[in-house]
């Protein structure tokens, strides 16, 4: 028995999505209202989607990212709550900056080891369980993590709803941290999935190649073009997603590679974090 779709699910793929709302609701209808499956239906069947990935589920809160003195180390902190009402709350924001200041002087790249750390006359454990009882909501932390790299360059985006790390491979300079911060903004603006196609999990290789064969044979290509189709569309994929690839978001007639080698010609990028509550 199918699932029963609702109009608000239609709607929601469709925000997810920027596909017709009927190419939606029959996408959902033959993933039995499984978002995932049918985001995958609708590239299959040829539709352009604009998928968020991981951020399609929204949740409240912000996230904090910020680095060491010398740019060696970077850390992001999410901290989330229940209604964008308590998120914008100047309290609650610097109550975030607060914890994500006690990674960055303790170190700390896991929930559990910030949770346990002190806090004035207590723990961060027990600050957040402070601030649920003084706020009224549920306030937790969803994420703890330390990047590093010759130069970590943070950024925050959307008044704390993307923080993002970007480590480079050259040392710490005013112009390293400024084309840094453009990297990362691109990297919040066009959440690419890795830094390179070597870099892009085998499974998502395999899915992709998987989806391009399957669309064209849905367009009924010839079968000996059926491989080399699924390729080209392989290497659009890595163009559109791996961001040394991508074009860049303030010239889009230059690649981020061709970006960061103008600025010295051995710059690269050795990893990045981004992390959003939606």
């Amino acid at each position: 028995m199918s699932a029963t779709i609702t109009a608000a699910e239609v709607n929601k793929l469709r925000k997810i999505t920027g596909a017709g709302l009927m190419d939606c609701k029959k996408a959902l209808q033959a993933s039995d209202g499984d978002f995932d499956a049918a985001i995958d239906y609708l590239r299959k069947k040829g539709q352009k989607v604009s998928a968020k990935r991981a951020d399609r589920e929204a949740k409240e809160g912000v996230v904090i990212a910020l680095t060491t003195d010398d740019h060696s180390k970077g850390y992001i902190v999410h901290v989330t709550a229940e209604t964008d009402f308590v998120s914008k709350n100047q309290q609650f924001i610097d109550f975030a900056m607060k914890l994500a200041e006690i990674a960055r002087e303790k170190n700390i790249d896991s929930i559990e080891g910030l949770k346990a750390e002190p806090f004035e006359d207590a723990t961060v454990a027990d600050k957040l369980n402070e601030m649920v009882a003084k706020i009224g909501e549920k306030i937790d932390l969803a994420a703890v993590k330390r990047l590093e790299g010759e130069t970590v360059v943070p950024y925050i985006h959307m008044g704390y709803k993307i923080g993002v790390l970007v480590a480079l491979n050259k040392a710490a300079s005013e112009d390293i941290v400024k084309i840094g911060k453009d990297v990362a903004m691109q990297v919040a603006a066009m959440n690419p999935v890795s830094v390179s196609e070597a870099d892009v999990p085998e499974e998502v290789k395999k899915k992709e190649y998987e989806l391009g064969r399957e669309q064209a044979i849905a367009e009924g290509k010839p079968e000996k073009i059926i491989d080399r189709i699924a390729e080209g569309k392989l290497k659009k994929f890595y163009k559109d997603n791996t961001l040394l690839h991508q074009q860049f978001v303030k010239d889009s007639s230059k690649t981020v590679d061709q970006v960061l080698r103008e600025t010295d010609k051995d710059l690269t990028v050795k990893g990045f974090i981004r992390q959003s509550i939606g």
